[in-house]
């Protein structure tokens, strides 16, 4: 999603930006859309573009996430997301992931959806007696501050027992560290760049032991799930 917005300098997201998507959220329509568009525009997509264009020389150039649905295999046929996201992938492979809502703003970073062989790896050394005891720890470092995401299974994954002390770990197909900070007062500051970046660093003990074991997947993108 380029645009010249990115040369901008990056002034924290307005309350409008949180106000617009509670708006959305009840009046998800083109109509909406048309009439508010320049909110948008002006306090949604212009600051994430100097953000994500600021933050692009440590964590990489992100992914700013387009604002309509993909309606084509979708019964909700609400045209708009009700989020603004942007994302990024590190060296390691971890991802870095923000998005603004009706709510204020989401941080995560991690593995949210592990393919095929990472999902090998992944339980192979949550199995292991060493690898795995260390992402326990790891994991209860930073829980304090973060909500552990990701999807899992209801069960242990097929050939581990049911009883595994780690079992929690093993049931995930995913491994994150989030944290949804509402909407303070900093949020409309250049200060929000820092917080941001403060909470993704946060996540570095989760992300260090992700990358060690886990990595970026090697499959071709059509056999990853």
């Amino acid at each position: 999603m380029p645009d010249a917005a990115t040369s901008a300098r990056f002034e924290g997201f307005p309350i409008e930006a949180v106000e617009f998507y509670r708006r959305l959220a009840t009046h998800n329509t083109r109509a909406f859309w048309a009439d508010e568009r320049e909110t948008y525009e002006r306090c949604v997509k212009a600051p994430m573009l100097a953000l994500t264009d600021e933050l692009a020389a440590e964590f990489g150039v992100f992914h700013v996430f387009r604002p309509n649905r993909d309606l084509r295999f979708s019964k909700d046929k609400s045209p708009y997301k009700t989020h603004q996201g942007a994302a990024t992938e590190g060296e390691g492979g971890e991802t870095y992931y923000l998005h603004i809502d009706g709510d204020g703003l989401l941080v995560a970073s991690g593995y949210y959806r592990m393919a095929k062989d990472q999902l090998d790896r992944y339980r192979r050394a949550v199995d292991d007696d060493v690898s795995g005891p260390d992402l326990v720890r790891r994991v209860a470092a930073v829980e304090g501050r973060y909500d552990i995401g990701g999807s899992a299974l209801s069960t242990a994954p097929r050939g581990y027992p049911r009883d595994h002390e780690r079992v929690v770990l093993l049931r995930h197909k995913g491994l994150s560290a989030g944290r949804s900070v509402g909407a303070p007062g900093w949020l409309a500051t250049r200060r929000a760049k820092q917080r941001i970046v403060e909470l993704w660093r946060g996540a570095q003990p989760l992300n260090e032991w992700l990358n060690r074991h886990v990595g970026p997947s090697q499959l071709p993108p059509d056999d990853r799930r």
